[in-house]
């Protein structure tokens, strides 16, 4: 099946079907131990604190799917969108600490506290592993009058100027790229928030606004089929499924954001059940269904990560976010 010139909610549902499709066997062949009431004996839920059909929904179904081979029970994904993530995240904080609920953890929860949107830090939370990561782009639609990232800036930086830039809510990833892009160039963006990447990007391909900052992904099959352009990207090197688009480093804009998505329990969790988790989900990332689901959607597959190398990456954003974070709360 080709998922790319897919909808975002049709992939999601074919990654689902797929996940039916494996988990019997799996099942089947892991009876003794789920008979036993060795971890897990039911279901594990899988909280998205976004909406189904975004970047995060797809990454967690494909993970369903590839889990199947490797736990005796399912991974069943539960959408929570809600503040930015705060209600998904905040929901698995305070949940039981068993392994029965995890959460589609982001780059959000590192700054969440920040902005007023959450009483909770990364800290509440115990990384698993980190499964993709991807850089912010800069699209807009085909037919807008900009060719490049430095005729965007300078209409952006006008007295006059109304550029609206969606993102994925008032203190999401994709809202904190494009207020670090406006504070680096002395741009003035009117920030649209939606309640995640896909609806922001839909939302650019009516025209109801003029630019949205989301992952590479995101608008990967909307720029394939001619519908938008991405000016610029929010990385260290170019991105292969975008080799001609150039990096905001590369126009002297010494900017690199992007979003990573990732598996996180509740703090107490027991260490036998993260060993059984770290090791499954380890495994799935590297099953065919995860890596060609998340391939043919130009997803990230090399940026899996475990939990220790997940944790030193969240203490660094938390201290990188912090004082744009605080500042992007005060002008709220």
């Amino acid at each position: 099946m080709h998922y790319a010139n897919m909808p975002w909610r049709s992939v999601a549902a074919s990654v689902g079907l797929a996940a039916l499709a494996l988990m019997p066997c799996a099942q089947s062949a892991n009876a003794a131990d789920a008979n036993a009431g060795t971890y897990p004996n039911k279901r594990i839920e899988l909280v998205v604190p976004w909406q189904a059909g975004g970047g995060a929904d797809v990454v967690a179904r494909a993970l369903s799917a590839a889990a199947a081979r490797h736990l005796p029970q399912p991974i069943v994904v539960i959408n929570k969108p809600g503040a930015t993530g705060a209600v998904g995240l905040g929901e698995v904080v305070h949940a039981k600490p068993d392994g029965y609920k995890l959460v589609l953890s982001s780059s959000e929860l590192t700054f969440l506290n920040y902005m007023g949107l959450a009483k909770f830090t990364y800290q509440d939370l115990v990384p698993i592993a980190r499964l993709n990561a991807d850089p912010a782009a800069v699209a807009v639609r085909a037919d807008a009058p900009w060719k490049t990232i430095e005729e965007f800036i300078a209409d952006a930086r006008k007295p006059d100027s109304n550029i609206r830039v969606g993102n994925a809510g008032q203190g999401s990833t994709w809202h904190m790229a494009s207020a670090a892009l406006a504070e680096k160039t002395g741009a003035r963006f009117n920030y649209i928030p939606y309640a995640g990447g896909a609806p922001a990007t839909l939302a650019l391909l009516g025209g109801h606004i003029d630019a949205v900052t989301v992952s590479t992904a995101e608008v990967a099959t909307h720029v394939e089929a001619g519908k938008l352009k991405v000016l610029a990207v929010m990385a260290d090197q170019r991105v292969p499924a975008f080799d001609k688009v150039p990096t905001l480093k590369e126009r002297n804009i010494d900017l690199s954001i992007g979003i990573w998505r990732g598996i996180s329990a509740p703090k107490g969790t027991p260490p036998e059940v993260l060993a059984v988790l770290k090791t499954a989900i380890a495994r799935s990332a590297r099953e065919p269904i995860m890596v060609q689901t998340l391939e043919k959607l130009h997803f990230s597959t090399d940026t899996y990560a475990d939990d220790a190398a997940l944790q030193a990456q969240m203490v660094r954003e938390s201290a990188q976010f912090r004082q744009l974070a605080s500042r992007i709360a005060a002008q709220q």
